[in-house]
């Protein structure tokens, strides 16, 4: 089964700072799944470092107030490219992400506060019928 990842879960130094989030259950996803890096920001056309972006009124806006709503649109619209090329029914994506949080994102006041609701390819991916799963729910897969 063909997966698609936050790339920066598995290690690859594409978030926001510069740095990864490498998730512990890498191996075991590894060897039972064929995973698909992706990171919908360098897909839109962002660079990596860059600066940090929330959802506001449904724009992204980095912490500068620059408008990157259409880096993080084009970025998604990527990576459903990917999902229907390689099959994808599962993603597993960075949580309270703009772009891969899933049920709960920041709040858009740069103070680490959450709300409800989902980043630009979450939502694109989850209207497509690609089954979300934050970095916190991986156990999930394993009961499949």
């Amino acid at each position: 089964m063909n997966i698609l990842i936050s790339a920066c879960l598995m290690g690859i130094n594409c978030r926001y700072n510069g740095k990864s989030e490498i998730i512990n259950e890498l191996e075991e996803l590894k060897n039972k799944y064929n995973l698909i890096p992706i990171c919908p920001e360098i897909y839109g056309g962002l660079k990596t470092p860059r600066s940090p972006a929330e959802i506001v009124d449904d724009r992204v806006l980095t912490n500068k107030n620059e408008d990157v709503t259409d880096n993080y649109k084009k970025g998604a619209k990527e990576i459903i490219k990917l999902a229907k090329f390689y099959n994808c029914k599962y993603a597993i994506l960075k949580e309270r992400s703009p772009s891969c949080g899933y049920g709960k994102i920041y709040d858009g006041t740069f103070s680490k506060s959450l709300i409800d609701g989902n980043g630009i390819t979450a939502d694109l991916l989850s209207k497509n019928g690609v089954i979300i799963l934050g970095e916190s729910k991986i156990e999930e897969l394993f009961k499949k």
